[in-house]
């Protein structure tokens, strides 16, 4: 290893907040189904009540919570690997040592669609990618031939950072 200390050599961010709206759509849903549950007194059954409930909560924690994770990312490469963690809580989170890096690339624009959305996501033509916003991102591509995309604020720093400690390994 080189002899750089264990911290983060370099940090970076991406937001989406158009995010935030589709977890407030997610908080009604739950909020309508804890309401029926509550307060509503149904003359068609008990069947159809539960199932109104139910479908609401469910499609509400779905919702909110699938946007959540993905509402920002964080990247932090040291002189060890690159951290990938998403949401509040850091999860999902992917952890990639730099000896199984081979190359790593900017992107000035990454799109959802090119992807097939926003979050965590794979293409057997792409590889992986965490995609929480259009604009530019990293591209690593790993030992084994696959790709690894993050759109991450500042890209082309994480780029140079990583470039610079592959070729310290490679000596």
């Amino acid at each position: 290893m080189t002899g750089h200390p264990p911290g983060p050599l370099w940090t970076g961010r991406a937001s989406n907040r158009a995010q935030w709206l589709l977890a407030g759509i997610g908080a009604a849903c739950l909020a309508l189904g804890i309401e029926l549950a509550v307060d509503y007194a149904w003359t068609a059954g008990i069947i159809p009540l539960l199932m109104a409930v139910i479908g609401c909560l469910a499609v509400g924690l779905l919702v909110l919570f699938g946007t959540l994770a993905f509402v920002h990312v964080a990247v932090t490469v040291d002189s060890r690997a690159v951290e990938v963690r998403c949401g509040h809580i850091g999860l999902p989170r992917r952890t990639i040592p730099l000896s199984e890096v081979t190359s790593a690339e900017f992107l000035p624009q990454i799109t959802p669609q090119h992807w097939g959305g926003w979050g965590y996501r794979w293409r057997p033509d792409k590889g992986t990618a965490v995609v929480v916003r259009r604009g530019e991102g990293v591209e690593l591509r790993l030992g084994d031939g696959k790709l690894f995309t993050v759109t991450v604020d500042d890209a082309e720093n994480a780029v140079r950072v990583i470039r610079t400690h592959l070729r310290a390994l490679a000596h």
